[in-house]
């Protein structure tokens, strides 16, 4: 796993971008989609190497507990608890073998000046560059407490968290949604939006490089079908 993600760090994977001989994708950024991606799965053996890799990429302790409790939201408790306790015996044998991990800052206090709905109304509506007053609709009309839910939990208490930036996290988003499979439209939405928040086109054509050596063909060939669709969309 190591080896592999070095390989593509310096020569790129290609076959779903342009054949480029350089990722668009930093290290660090490489590194919290292969995190996030088989931590979806539960594939702790291969998660192990993972972020081992990712804490030499230069991503610090704190940022990587942060990809690791931010894919609970797209892939459940378990899966993410599974993760954390990984990245805890990670570090245990970091630290037994003599390797000092910077741990970074710690999660800011979120202003709560404004009542929970309100904010997470508020970081909705800058990712994704629309109005959010308009009437609930879908699933959200058949279920409003989703509505509720996906404001106050997902986009207030979670993604208001200064951690990780708006562009990681929808790299983690992308990366479990991904690997979970069958949830074509919120991967299209998210995709969507890391062109919102900075991501590129070219960046997430590597991304499908990543999600390709990390999950298999069958995965990068996913999300490439949607991608696609959103790239095309936006022309």
């Amino acid at each position: 796993m190591v080896l592999t993600l070095c390989i593509l760090t310096f020569t790129g994977f290609g076959s779903h971008s342009t054949g480029k001989s350089v990722m668009t994708l930093t290290g660090e950024q490489q590194s919290i989609i292969s995190i996030a991606a088989l931590t979806a799965k539960g594939d702790l053996e291969r998660l192990k190497p993972a972020l081992n890799t990712g804490l030499d990429a230069g991503l610090t302790v704190y940022q990587i507990r942060e990809v690791l409790v931010h894919t609970y939201a797209y892939c459940g408790f378990p899966r993410s608890i599974r993760g954390l306790q990984t990245f805890m015996t990670v570090l245990d044998d970091r630290k037994a073998k003599g390797i000092v991990d910077q741990t970074g800052p710690d999660a800011s206090p979120v202003n709560q000046d404004l009542p929970k709905y309100e904010r997470g109304k508020k970081v909705l509506g800058e990712l994704t560059k629309a109005p959010q007053d308009r009437p609930l609709s879908g699933y959200n009309a058949f279920a409003p407490v989703m509505d509720t839910f996906l404001k106050e939990h997902l986009f207030a208490d979670i993604f208001e968290r200064d951690v990780l930036t708006y562009a990681e996290r929808e790299l983690v988003t992308i990366s479990v949604i991904s690997a979970i499979g069958g949830a074509e439209p919120m991967l299209r939405s998210h995709l969507s939006i890391c062109l919102n928040v900075g991501i590129t086109a070219e960046q997430l054509r590597d991304f499908v490089d990543v999600i390709h050596l990390t999950l298999g063909k069958k995965e990068a060939k996913a999300a490439k079908a949607v991608l696609d669709e959103v790239l095309n969309s936006r022309k």
